[in-house]
């Protein structure tokens, strides 16, 4: 995995020590000050009914009031701090898993990057040079006078290249230490030449090898079958003599290795009876710089691409053949799902309050089977679609939330709220149109409800509550 690759920034991770020590440091301030309240609540109204014990009866009933309902708090926070308690793990549990996936995910980008990363294989078609004296006049001072000088200089022109036949294989192999592609190519190209000037018949062959290249081998140019001999290192000019109206061919071969992409560019020119056929051996391939082949031919693992002009074309992206990579698509979906895990868990919790009796007991086993079965999510995920993986795990989710209810009415009603609460809110962050699964699942949450309480459609009995 690539260095670079990080986790969402500023986002909780319990697997860093100094996060979960601030995290128990925290919750431990947070507990002791509930405490406290709760403790100076019951201090302060056993001393109000202590001091008015003697009082009027009308404020002993006042004093038994307030007592009552204090009792009524303390059972009520004893869920709500029950659900905290759940809560606040849960929910860094879930940044947690949503750190390390977002971490995967940014590997995983990176390693494909990686993968076809480098310097393109580029080469320019060859140029035919020939130099002409152009006159040209300037004006200098001579003995204190204007004078006009009118002299001759050389200039460099180019002619136009008769033909172009191309071919190149392409190999691709792997560089193990980086994991990235490289290609070897067989170059082979046949050029044909026309001098259709009257006054020239010296000329410059400039075939320069590949830019990008890593390792260039068995370089030569020929004319008519005869090897071409270098003048000067590094120089890539060949001259020859051609008289007017005569035409000769040149054949321009090596071996080269480079990054994870060969194009050919015209670096501007004019080209005229062109054909070009660049054979991929491997895949998958596909062309490059948009320029559309005449023909594409797949033969097993290798693919044939052929841009083939009778006439002339000129193009302003060079043809090419590069790796094509499977896209990764919808990142930052299983990130941004178990950010939101929560509160869909606070929900989810909501409903079945709202749907049946509620044990400490249940509370516990239905906050555990959630998470559990988010955690199984985020792993199975890397391996299968998110949305099928949720299915299968909705299933198993399901048959277990039928255990909440002591009897089929209570069951029955469990289930209805996990599929609102829980079902179909996880798998409306999974799909593209979140928002229709999402009020959907708000729709029926408060369908249920409303038959569940408005009109007695579906009732309970008190021995539905499962102890």
């Amino acid at each position: 995995m690539s260095s670079s690759a990080q986790g969402i920034p500023g986002l909780p991770d319990l697997t860093h020590p100094i996060e979960l020590v601030q995290f128990g440091t925290h919750a431990l301030k947070a507990s002791l000050l509930l405490v406290f309240l709760i403790v100076a609540l019951g201090v302060a109204i056993a001393l109000i009914s202590f001091s008015l014990s003697r009082s009027q009866p009308e404020q002993l009933i006042f004093i038994g009031e307030w007592a009552v309902r204090y009792s009524q708090l303390l059972r009520g926070l004893q869920h709500l701090t029950l659900i905290l308690v759940l809560l606040l793990p849960g929910f860094f549990l879930c940044s947690t898993l949503s750190n390390r996936y977002h971490y995967w995910e940014q590997a995983r980008v990176a390693q494909v990057a990686e993968s076809v990363a480098g310097e393109k294989l580029e080469q320019f078609a060859p140029q035919i040079r020939y130099s002409i004296q152009e006159p040209y006049s300037y004006n200098t001072q001579v003995n204190g006078k204007i004078v006009k000088v009118n002299e001759t200089r050389e200039i460099n022109r180019f002619l136009t290249l008769a033909g172009s036949q191309i071919q190149v294989k392409l190999d691709q192999s792997v560089d193990v230490p980086g994991r990235s592609s490289i290609y070897q190519a067989n170059y082979t190209a046949d050029y044909k030449v026309i001098n259709q000037l009257k006054d020239i018949n010296n000329f410059f062959f400039e075939a320069p090898p590949p830019n990008g290249y890593t390792l260039l081998a068995s370089y030569k140019v020929e004319r008519d079958s005869t090897r071409l001999q270098q003048t000067n290192p590094g120089d890539y000019g060949f001259p020859f003599r051609l008289q007017p109206g005569e035409e000769t061919t040149f054949r321009v071969t090596y071996q080269a290795q480079g990054g994870p992409r060969w194009v050919y560019s015209a670096a501007g020119q004019l080209l005229s009876n062109f054909s070009l056929t660049a054979i991929a051996n491997f895949a998958p391939a596909d062309f490059a710089s948009g320029v559309v082949p005449n023909e594409i031919k797949v033969n097993g693992h290798s693919t044939h691409f052929t841009w083939k002009f009778d006439d002339n074309v000129s193009v302003k992206n060079p043809f090419g053949v590069f790796t094509n990579t499977e896209p990764i698509r919808h990142t930052g979906v299983i990130p941004r799902l178990l950010l939101l895990a929560p509160a869909i868990f606070l929900w989810w919790i909501l409903l079945l309050y709202l749907s049946l009796p509620m044990s400490f007991k249940n509370v516990v086993i239905a906050a555990s089977i959630f998470f559990a079965c988010l955690l199984t999510l985020t792993y199975l995920a890397r391996v299968i679609n998110p949305q099928l993986a949720w299915t299968l795990i909705s299933i198993i989710l399901l048959i277990l939330t039928w255990g909440l209810g002591a009897s089929r009415s209570a069951s029955l009603a469990a289930i209805v709220a996990t599929i609102a609460g829980a079902v179909l809110p996880i798998f409306g962050l999974l799909v593209p149109f979140s928002g229709l699964i999402l009020s959907l699942a708000g729709l029926l949450s408060a369908v249920w409800l409303a038959v569940r309480h408005w009109y007695g459609w579906y009732s309970l009995h008190p021995e539905d509550q499962r102890l």
